[in-house]
């Protein structure tokens, strides 16, 4: 049986996670963290993660970019491995994630959907064969209207996959509004969308002469990230110090 303790406990993914759990034999959940609490949960709630004093063999967080640092020091202290889910974490705290890691197990993605993570491998054998080709590159992604950060922590993945293809040699483009100019070759091109109940859609756009190619991933329920978040956990249990990612996960 893996314990864990949910961080961000009572957010959306938070009750996804708890509901998927409350299914699985292999796994519960020892303890939740949340400033709220409307007790209907049946574990213990804290309001930080500092006055957690429920022993578990993990940490499942799905929470704020801002809780995030006081995370990982007690995931360090206690010896807690951690799926760190938050995304729009800023250059400093992603340095303290790698610092992290050095000491305890901890598992970092963007996306924790199966479908995400198989795209992010396909899309780096197509940037090669179309890239010297002449196709530009965009990635458009379509998220809720409570998302706070833009673009998304998995549209970034994907341009990550992309540009490890071309050697890191292309500039990510936010906002073009200011240019007045021709699209330079190397650069691809982000846009977001933020409405309605989108619970997460990206397309990575290929756009070449008389011919675009578009690989998409769509998700219809917040489950898909659940799921993966969980397997995740179960994969992280007992692990030595070192960052993982779901390809790990996939490939255990």
């Amino acid at each position: 049986m893996t314990k864990i303790i949910m961080h961000g406990c009572n957010g959306k993914m938070g009750k996804t996670i708890a509901g998927l759990i409350a299914a699985d034999e292999e796994i519960e959940i020892v303890a939740g963290v949340d400033a709220f609490d409307d007790g209907k949960n049946p574990f213990p709630v804290f309001a930080s993660i500092e006055a957690c004093d429920v022993e578990a063999d993990a940490v499942i967080d799905f929470s704020v970019a801002a809780a995030v640092d006081g995370l990982l020091e007690y995931c360090v202290t206690k010896q807690v491995p951690c799926v760190l889910c938050t995304t729009g974490l800023s250059e400093a705290q992603l340095a303290k994630v790698e610092e992290a890691s050095e000491k305890v197990a901890v598992l970092k993605s963007a996306n924790m959907s199966l479908g995400i993570n198989m795209l992010l491998k396909l899309l780096k054998d197509a940037t090669k064969v179309l890239a010297p080709a002449g196709f530009d590159i965009e990635i458009v992604e379509k998220h809720h209207n409570l998302k706070v950060d833009a673009p998304s922590g998995t549209a970034l993945a994907l341009g990550d996959s992309v540009n490890e293809a071309l050697n890191n040699e292309y500039e990510y483009v936010f906002d073009r509004s200011q240019r007045r100019e021709k699209r330079p070759v190397k650069e691809i091109g982000f846009s977001a969308v933020r409405g309605g109940t989108i619970v997460g859609d990206h397309d990575v756009i290929f756009a070449g002469a008389d011919e675009v190619i578009t690989f998409s991933h769509t998700a219809y329920s917040k489950a898909v990230f659940g799921k993966g978040a969980i397997q995740a956990a179960k994969f992280l249990k007992g692990k030595p110090a070192g960052l993982y990612n779901m390809s790990n996960v996939i490939e255990a």
